[in-house]
């Protein structure tokens, strides 16, 4: 699929929010989103409600979730045979078309069904399915799931997963806590010394992309670290980041710096990354 900005910057999409958001209710929504303050604050800056920016929040949320199939396909945007060639110059791993993994974001005891959103003692959460490509451009994100599901069976269960059974597609990268499978590969539980511990390296190293955009997604979207709202508003909030991280991500801006620990001991550190250069 081709790039949704190579036709026309001001594109279908762009003139969407234009039509149906003024220009205070993307700034308090983008406030919102890059300092995940609370919604008063964001409203007692400019001597607006909370119930005002509430509001402009879910409007924006909304208009932007509508735009996920565009800026969010799988396997991306660009030929197949890129995205491989793009994942085989980290580490040598042929035939890679994506990483995937779970990643929390922490929300408010909801109401109803509490102890499902619950990660860990005292943590609820939603549980969000991410897939990459080696230019952190996110391909896949399933966010609906909370908190107490594993990984594993958010693939199980994803559109996704069935896309890849029917054998359109293979060469996913998972961790541990995913099953390996023809089209899903995780690395040796126990490698031995030789051309399995190799596998794992570049592995490693090649998975490693995922939490790297996991990484760029929350450093970005500061409100990822804890939503104050229901579960059903924080998954269009994710969502609606996803696709400002994808559009930020194409265009090519500049990411902010950070330092990462995979679970898995591959770490990685990133110096101020420009997404047009290779990590």
């Amino acid at each position: 699929m081709a790039c949704p900005f190579d036709n026309d910057p001001m594109d279908e999409s762009a003139a969407l929010l234009c039509r149906e958001l003024n220009i205070l209710h993307h700034l308090h929504t983008l406030r919102f989103f890059a300092n995940g303050s609370f919604l008063y604050n964001v409203g007692d800056t400019e001597h607006l409600s909370k119930a005002t920016v509430c509001r402009a929040v879910r409007k924006v949320c909304l208009a932007l979730k509508r735009l996920l199939p565009m800026f969010v396909i799988f396997p991306g945007y660009k030929p197949v045979r890129a995205i491989k060639e793009e994942f085989h110059r980290i580490a040598g791993f042929p035939s890679v078309i994506g990483c995937i993994d779970g990643t929390h974001i922490p929300i408010t005891a909801p109401s109803h069904n509490e102890a499902d959103y619950l990660k860990r003692k005292s943590i609820h959460s939603i549980n969000v399915q991410i897939i990459c490509d080696a230019a952190h451009i996110i391909s896949n994100a399933e966010a609906k799931w909370p908190g107490s599901v594993h990984d594993s069976r958010i693939y199980r269960e994803s559109n996704l997963s069935n896309i890849l059974q029917r054998g359109e597609f293979d060469g996913l990268l998972g961790d541990r806590g995913y099953s390996c499978q023809r089209r899903l590969l995780t690395p040796y539980p126990d490698p031995e010394p030789g051309p399995q511990q190799n596998f794992n390296q570049a592995h490693c190293r090649t998975r490693a992309r995922v939490g790297m955009t996991i990484g760029l997604l929350k450093a970005c979207f500061q409100c990822l670290r804890h939503l104050r709202v229901t579960p059903e508003r924080a998954c269009d909030i994710i969502v609606a980041c996803v696709v400002l991280h994808n559009i930020a991500t194409i265009r090519g801006e500049q990411h902010p710096a950070l330092q990462i620990d995979d679970a898995d001991d591959c770490y990685v550190h990133i110096l101020c990354v420009n997404l047009d250069e290779t990590c």
